[in-house]
């Protein structure tokens, strides 16, 4: 027995400006929902105000409630919550949801090619067309020719599944188009092969400024002078308070993303939620209480396990990313990197949030590269953004970094 299909996730968007819309997920558990719930509300745009999760282990119940922008489709993201809980099922006509779990199968790639003349917030006005048709890019190489040609290569998924259609491909070319009027040369979407992703692959070469002086923070407790981060964060750990879980309590300041960085990375070790609460308090400051347990559905007794997951979500949360601009030789070079989650899904929107962050401070882009990279015992998708040379200066840098920070931290 189950329930109906358009019960399983129920969105009542707020009737007064400035009150919170209210999220209701109701269907079958999984380890890691939470975090693909939270993922899915980050890339739509809408900030988690306050959150509410129950689970038995086998059904859970979870309440948002969110800020959202004013265009937000919120008969699109209905879908995309409801294909994130456990698969549905036929009964007598009816579609109800069962725990049954099926492996998706890899989603096809495509390399779109456009040439166009380049202009300040290109790049930018390109990402958002590519998000707004909620084309998903892999990797990018972005290059610009002496004549003012920009040469862009966009390697992406579909998560409509419908890029190898005429229909959908001439409906992104018309959305370009519109966005960018005569500066279109050419354009062209093809669909590509494992061998020709693996080719695409950016250089393993990474700048030291990269490993030594932001990556250093996994292995120690000083934050980097060079390397921008969150306020202080508190992590406790409680197993008096409950004879099945253990109680996780964390004090933060809020960001973009927050709920999702914690989720994930408890999806990450596996770890999963029976209870929980979100909720931000007045200056932004978050309070979040979690009754966890692991895998074999025992609270965390062992103090190295505390300790490295308590370490972990300190971490996540004092820097979620990592933004530094540095010189390599002539040219000045803007570095993102965020950690890609063990299902391979990274975060959402971050070339977005960094070309914006650019295109508002008039900085051009010369060229950009994505790339995944396995740095320590971790997997980061990292961004290296070639900048004009504008943008040489110690001050004009350092501009760049805190205004791509506060971009990318929702604190702008």
């Amino acid at each position: 027995m189950g329930i109906l299909h358009d019960d399983v996730v129920i969105i009542r968007p707020s009737e007064k400006e400035g009150d919170p819309s209210v999220i209701t997920v109701n269907c079958p558990d999984k380890t890691g929902l939470g975090s693909d719930l939270c993922r899915i509300l980050l890339f739509f745009g809408l900030s988690i105000v306050r959150g509410d999760v129950s689970t038995d282990g086998k059904w859970c119940y979870i309440v948002f409630w969110v800020v959202c922008k004013p265009a937000t489709r919120w008969e699109l993201l209905k879908k995309r919550l409801v294909q994130a809980c456990p698969s549905c099922s036929s009964a007598s006509g009816i579609s109800y949801y069962r725990s049954e779990l099926q492996s998706p199968k890899p989603p096809d790639v495509f390399l779109i090619k456009l040439c166009c003349v380049d202009r300040k917030g290109l790049l930018h006005d390109v990402t958002q067309v590519l998000s707004s048709l909620e084309l998903n890019i892999q990797k990018v190489k972005v290059s610009t020719t002496p004549d003012g040609t920009v040469v862009d290569l966009f390697f992406i998924t579909d998560t409509r599944e419908l890029l190898h259609t005429k229909n959908r491909q001439e409906e992104t070319y018309k959305a370009l188009e519109d966005v960018m009027q005569e500066a279109v040369i050419s354009f062209n979407i093809e669909k590509v092969g494992p061998e020709i992703t693996a080719c695409s692959q950016a250089s393993p070469y990474l700048p030291s400024a990269i490993t030594d002086d932001i990556f250093n923070l996994e292995m120690s407790n000083d934050l980097p002078s060079v390397s921008l981060t969150s306020n202080n964060v508190c992590v406790t750990m409680d197993n008096s308070l409950s004879l099945a879980h253990t109680l996780v309590q964390i004090v933060c300041q809020d960001h973009k993303g927050l709920l999702y960085d914690i989720t994930r990375t408890l999806k990450d070790y596996n770890i999963q939620i029976s209870y929980g609460r979100f909720y931000i308090k007045q200056g932004r400051k978050c309070e979040i209480d979690l009754f966890i347990m692991q895998s074999d559905g025992k609270k965390i007794v062992d103090p190295s396990k505390q300790t490295a997951l308590s370490s972990r979500l300190k971490m996540e949360l004092l820097q979620p990313l990592r933004v530094t601009v540095v010189n390599r030789g002539p040219d000045t070079e803007l570095l993102v990197a965020n950690p890609v989650e063990l299902s391979s899904k990274g975060r959402p929107l971050v070339f977005y949030d960094i070309t914006l962050a650019l295109k508002m401070l008039n900085t051009c882009i010369f060229s950009a590269e994505i790339g995944r990279h396995m740095i320590g015992d971790r997997e980061w998708e990292v961004y290296r953004i070639l900048l004009d040379e504008g943008a040489s200066s110690s001050i004009l840098r350092r501009k760049v970094e805190e205004e791509v920070w506060k971009r990318l931290m929702g604190w702008e």
